[in-house]
């Protein structure tokens, strides 16, 4: 698992999609620290990963899909068991809020060069 605090290549994120799923990787954003996690089998790891080592707050984590082949709105996709955030109105495994989606984006585009969003 890799946290992410400054920007990698595509390719270095397929290269960590081949370490594990192939075509994806499973990420989760801190939107308060605008730090990424990525290459862990389960979002809870990188969630974990990243309270414990970055002191991030649970309601700020999100946790994403990636895939690094695919560009616009197929390279992500918003989807994870850790989305699930009823106090705090997210009632679905997606990325309900408008405008935290688009929190999640402009931090993958910055940690992401070339991401495609």
């Amino acid at each position: 698992m890799y946290v992410l605090k400054e920007a990698i290549s595509r390719a270095r994120l397929q290269e960590i999609a081949k370490e594990r799923f192939g075509d994806l990787v499973k990420g989760v954003v801190d939107t308060e620290q605008r730090i990424l996690a990525v290459g862990a089998e389960l979002h809870v790891d990188a969630a974990v990963e990243l309270q414990e080592k970055e002191n991030s707050k649970s309601e700020q984590l999100w946790g994403i899909n990636l895939y690094p082949a695919e560009t616009g709105e197929a390279f992500i996709e918003f989807d994870s068991m850790i989305n699930l955030k009823p106090a705090l109105g997210n009632r679905t495994r997606e990325v309900d809020d408008a405008v935290t989606r688009e929190r999640i984006k402009v931090i993958v585009r910055d940690l992401v060069k070339d991401s495609g969003l």
